[in-house]
C-alpha cells in the first residue's frame, strides 16, 4: 500500500521548483494534492496535469499567502475540493538579492514583502489549516525553511531573518499543536531551481566546497519532506538538506 494513500496535501508555491517536486513525491505515494500559486498559473496547471497522470486528484488554488484572508480561503477551497486536509506544506517564498554589507539598499519595502510572504505567510497558512488537520488526529505540517535561517548567509539579511522565523514558528507550533499535528521543517541549502538563475559562479563555488560535490535538487528536498510526513514520532525538527555544506 502506498504510504500516503487517501491523504490530501496542500502545497503552497506548489507549481514550480521544490513545491512541484514535493507534490510529485507525495502523489507517487498516493496523496491527492492542492497546488497553490500566486502568479505562476500556467506552471501550476501544468503541475496539476502531471499529478493527475500519476493517478491522483489534483487542483490548482490561487492565493497570496501573505494575506490572511486569502490563506484562509485557500484552505477552505482545498477542503471543499477534497473533503479533508491531512498535510500542509509551506513552501511559498520570495527573496530580493541584496549584498549584506549594502545596508541602505535593504529597503523597508523589501523587508515587509520578504517577512510577509516567508514568515507571516507560513503562520497564516498553519493557523488556517489547524482545524482541518486536527480532524483526523494525524495532521502534518512541513515548513520549507533554509540554511540561511541557521547560518545568516543568504540572498539578503531580510531573507535570512525570515527563514529563521520559519524555524522558530516550526518549533513553537510543534509544542502547542501536539499530539494531533506534527510540525517539522526542511532547510535546504543552495538548490538548483529557477531562483539561482544568474548565480552560476556561486553554484560552482558551492559545489566545490560541499562534501557531496553538488547543490541540492528539488527532488532531494522532496525526499526529506516525505520522510517527515510519514514519520509518526518526529516533531519540532529541522533537517538541513545541503550535502554537508554547513558541517
Amino acid at each position: 500500500m502506498k504510504r500516503l494513500e487517501g491523504k490530501v496535501a496542500l502545497i503552497t508555491g506548489g507549481g514550480t521548483g521544490i513545491g512541484r517536486a514535493i507534490g510529485l513525491e507525495f502523489a507517487r505515494e498516493g496523496a491527492h494534492v492542492a497546488v497553490n500559486y500566486s502568479r505562476s498559473e500556467r506552471e501550476a496547471n501544468e503541475t496539476v496535469a502531471d499529478l493527475q497522470r500519476l493517478g491522483v486528484k489534483a487542483v490548482a488554488v490561487q492565493a497570496d499567502v501573505s494575506k490572511d484572508a486569502e490563506a484562509r480561503q485557500m484552505v477552505e477551497r482545498t477542503v471543499q475540493a477534497f473533503g479533508r486536509l491531512d498535510i500542509l506544506v509551506n513552501n511559498a517564498g520570495t527573496t530580493t538579492a541584496v549584498p549584506h554589507e549594502q545596508l541602505e539598499d535593504l529597503t523597508e519595502e523589501i523587508w515587509d514583502r520578504t517577512l510577509a510572504v516567508n514568515t507571516k505567510g507560513t503562520f497564516f497558512c498553519c493557523r488556517a489549516a489547524v482545524p482541518h488537520l486536527k480532524a483526523h488526529g494525524d495532521g502534518s505540517i512541513l515548513n520549507v525553511a533554509s540554511t540561511a535561517g541557521t547560518t545568516g548567509i543568504g540572498s539578503s539579511i531580510a531573507y535570512c531573518a525570515s527563514k529563521a522565523g520559519v524555524i522558530s514558528i516550526t518549533r513553537s507550533l510543534a509544542r502547542c499543536l501536539a499530539p494531533a499535528i506534527r510540525v517539522n521543517a526542511v532547510a535546504p541549502g543552495l538548490t538548483d531551481t529557477r531562483w539561482i538563475k544568474g548565480w552560476e559562479d556561486n553554484k560552482r563555488m558551492t559545489e566545490q566546497i560541499t562534501p557531496l560535490k553538488r547543490v541540492a535538487t528539488p527532488e532531494d528536498v522532496a525526499e526529506a519532506a516525505l520522510g517527515f510526513t510519514i514519520s509518526k514520532f518526529v516533531t519540532g525538527q529541522v533537517l538541513i538538506v545541503d550535502g554537508g555544506r554547513t558541517i
